[in-house]
């Protein structure tokens, strides 16, 4: 079951950031030191009252002086409506990444500022949000003292029921409303019957050809392919039977790259792949041929090891390449120093438009799924534990070196590995890798990330 999402929106310099850092529980770095990849973070997991959601931070929202009179004539549709509709009343800059926000939110949390006072740009902004189906939680941010808090009464104004009172920066009422946010939040679903199904989704920049993919895959128009990038707006769910297999294909929109968009666009129009990535076992990352990697791939290859699932890497538009005996080795040892982050998936080079390796994709992605769900026995695990520490041990740190007593696996989809050892905080992540690989090197888990654990004995 996905996590629900809570959009905060407001005006720009109200504090969301802050806030977002202040749910989260810790600031987010605006870069990822993960080898590989640089990417900035716009939203996370959260939890309050034993209920788990995801967190987005957006950027700041203004109506546009030109579209006031729309927005006040009632001519303009609500924002958060279907795909199409025309959300005019913000500027070109804020126009996408706003929509998406609050369409994909289950909750959305206004942010207005307690020191400057209600302002022209909060009412505006609080107009198109009263037209959404959405909740709207109205908060009174920088309320520092006794003073701020009371005149954050002003706020009725804006219709929007009872403005909090907070400070992001200190914490103050934030309790408050993290309750506030809980209780907005639609009830859980019933646990519905294990789908034993399996999840494929395929993600990738606009106008990688993934729709072509899928068309190819199903041998039939089941999407509209077209040359305009982004016309895919929303995940689209299509199942079938492969080899004897129930497969769910996951159709995403696709993720835009910074620079090459309006400032901000990118970091919104993740959220519906980050939902598809969320449901799926196994994510097709489509690259095309005549671009290689670019930096917007690696975002994306980032987000989908983010929520550790399995990764095939297919090279699209393989027929647009003009190709020798040596073509396609160097095109995969530069993926793979482009992706070195992900060095145990396949890479796979095909042409959705011509039907060129199509069929090995499903192949290759219920290996991997095979794979995500394998499970090594105690016995094996020990056995190449042992062997390991004896080829190369653990250095010492602080004067002390870590002493492994044993290893199980104790989750699958994706495997997790526990190593109890002496403490925890003597080994090294150089060495976690090398026993990552050591594991790889017996095993493989093609194209599936590991999960290791180390737990002091005590």
């Amino acid at each position: 079951m996905s996590k629900p999402i809570v959009a905060l929106v407001g005006r720009p310099n109200v504090g969301k950031s802050t806030l977002f850092n202040r749910i989260v529980g810790r600031r987010m770095a605006i870069v990822e030191d993960l080898p590989g990849t640089t990417r900035d973070r716009l939203y996370a997991d959260a939890d309050w009252g034993g209920l788990d959601f995801i967190v987005v931070d957006t950027g700041g929202l203004e109506v546009t002086t030109k579209k006031r009179e729309a927005a006040h004539s009632g001519k303009s549709p609500p924002i958060g409506q279907t795909a199409g509709v025309e959300s005019g009343l913000f500027l070109d800059q804020m126009r996408d990444q706003a929509q998406i926000a609050i369409t994909e939110a289950e909750v959305v949390v206004l942010l207005v500022d307690a020191e400057t006072g209600l302002t022209a740009s909060d009412e505006e902004v609080a107009d198109v949000l009263r037209r959404t189906e959405k909740p709207v939680i109205l908060v009174a941010n920088k309320a520092d003292n006794n003073r701020r808090r009371a005149d954050a009464v002003e706020f009725y104004a804006l219709g929007l029921g009872d403005p909090i009172p907070i400070s992001a920066l200190h914490g103050h009422g934030t309790g408050d409303l993290l309750d506030a946010i809980v209780e907005a939040l639609p009830p859980a679903e019933m646990e519905e019957e294990e789908d034993e199904r399996i999840k494929i989704a395929i993600v990738g920049r606009p106008n990688v050809g993934k729709s072509s993919l899928l068309n190819r895959l199903l041998g039939q128009e089941r999407v509209i392919v077209s040359e305009v990038p982004g016309t895919t707006r929303d995940a689209i769910d299509t199942e079938i039977e492969f080899e004897g297999e129930q497969i769910v294909l996951i159709d995403t929109a696709g993720i835009r790259r910074r620079g090459k968009i309006t400032p901000g666009v990118e970091k919104y129009s993740v959220l519906r792949a980050l939902k598809a990535i969320n449901r799926a076992g196994v994510c097709l990352l489509l690259i095309d041929a005549g671009d290689k990697v670019t930096a917007q791939d690696q975002h994306i290859a980032g987000y989908i090891l983010d929520e550790a699932r399995s990764v095939v890497v297919v090279v699209n538009k393989w027929d647009t390449v003009e190709k020798d005996t040596h073509t396609m080795p160097q095109y995969t040892k530069e993926i793979r120093a482009a992706l070195r982050f992900l060095d145990y998936v396949p890479v796979l080079f095909i042409s959705a438009k011509t039907g060129q390796r199509v069929q090995q994709t499903l192949q290759v992605a219920l290996q991997v799924q095979a794979e995500r769900m394998r499970r090594i026995s105690t016995a094996d695990l020990n056995r190449l534990l042992q062997e390991a520490i004896a080829r190369h041990p653990p250095k010492s740190k602080a004067g002390q070196v870590p002493r492994f007593y044993y290893g199980t696996q104790a989750e699958v989809d994706p495997p997790l590995f526990v190593f109890f050892v002496s403490d925890h905080k003597l080994v090294h992540f150089t060495y976690e890798r090398y026993l990552e690989n050591r594991i790889r090197d017996s095993f493989d888990f093609l194209g599936t990330p590991l999960r290791l654990v180390f737990r002091s004995r005590r």
